[in-house]
This record gives structure tokens, sequence and C-alpha cells, in this order.
């Protein structure tokens, strides 16, 4: 794993099933949406050894029509919506702020939980983004010292702590403190 530019991470590791299940919605969705992976797969990704249930997305806010057609493109795909099924339904949940999670049909984990980017916090997630490039594609994710700060000031759970401990080890010749600190003011005044 090493850094290509300053925007760019390539990786040789072997993709597990859940990392080929991401490439596979993300093939999908990036033909709709622009967005950016956050949270607990990142840690998964670059190596981190734990089960998870769900994969975090923020997506940019698209109207109705586009979304229509990222609806049909998945269920085309084989994936279900599992808050409702009507597009309209799982649109208005979005633009509520709330978060809808999508599966492959007849399973409900793993799942995607996809959320339009509402507040300021997550809006920024898109300016400093970083691309992984991958053996069977590329996906994009939140820059690392975002990831680290959320982790460690926002959710603060153990598991969240242990992830931002590892993309800190991992990555350590890489990462910005002064970033870190700037995200954790960010978030104490969200």
């Amino acid at each position: 794993m090493k850094f290509i530019d300053k925007t760019t991470i390539q990786t040789d590791k072997i993709l597990t099933e859940l990392d080929l299940f991401v490439l596979d919605f993300i093939s999908i969705l990036e033909r709709y949406a622009d967005y950016v992976i956050i949270s607990g797969y990142i840690s998964i990704l670059f190596g981190r050894s734990k089960a998870t249930e769900d994969v975090d997305i923020f997506i940019r806010k698209i109207d109705f029509t586009t979304f229509t057609n990222l609806y049909a493109a998945l269920q085309k795909k084989g994936y279900w919506c599992l808050n409702a099924e009507q597009p309209k339904d799982v649109y208005n949940y979005l633009a509520d702020g709330l978060a809808v999670r999508f599966a492959r049909k007849k399973e409900t984990i793993p799942n995607f939980e996809v959320k339009f980017a509402v507040t300021s916090l997550a809006q920024e997630s898109f300016h400093d983004k970083l691309l992984v490039k991958t053996a069977k594609g590329d996906l994009f994710i939140s820059s690392l010292e975002r990831q680290i700060a959320f982790k460690r000031y926002y959710l603060k759970s153990e598991k969240d702590l242990e992830d931002a401990k590892h993309i800190e080890e991992i990555f350590k010749e890489k990462i910005d403190i002064k970033k870190i600190e700037v995200y954790k003011r960010m978030i104490e005044h969200e």
C-alpha cells in the first residue's frame, strides 16, 4: 500500500468478498452520484481485521429523476432497499436527512448505508477525498485525517478508537496531525 500522489493510494491487497461487494455497488452508484465512503470500512480496506454490517457512504444530493435511475440500476443489478420499496419513499428518506440501506436481494448484511451529505461537515468530506486504486477497481474514501478525527472525537466508541489507531499506524508517515486538529475543531463546532 502506497501513496502515488497526495490524493491517490494504491493497494495491492488481496480483495475480500466485502471489498468486491463494495466495488460492485460503487460501479453503479458512481454513474449517478458523487460519493465518498466514510467510517469503519476504511480501516477494513487498509487491513484491519474486523467484521462490519454496513458500509457508510455520503452522496451529493441528486434530483429525484437521477435517483430513480440509480434505484432502477441497483435493482437491475440485484440490490434492494431495506427501508422502503418505492423510489419516491426512499428518496424522501434521503431528502429528510435520513440514511437508507441497500443490500443484495434476499440479504440484509452487509449493506450500504447511504445518506445525502447535507451538513457542512459531510459536504466538506468531498473536498479532500482520496482515490484508492485496487486490482479490481477504484473507489473514493474520506481523507485519513478526517477519518481519524471523526472516529476519535465524534464517535468515540472502543471500535472507533481502534479504527483511528489502525489508520494512524498504517499511514504514520503521511498523516497530517495539524489537519486532525482542524477537523477536531470542526466536529466540536458542528
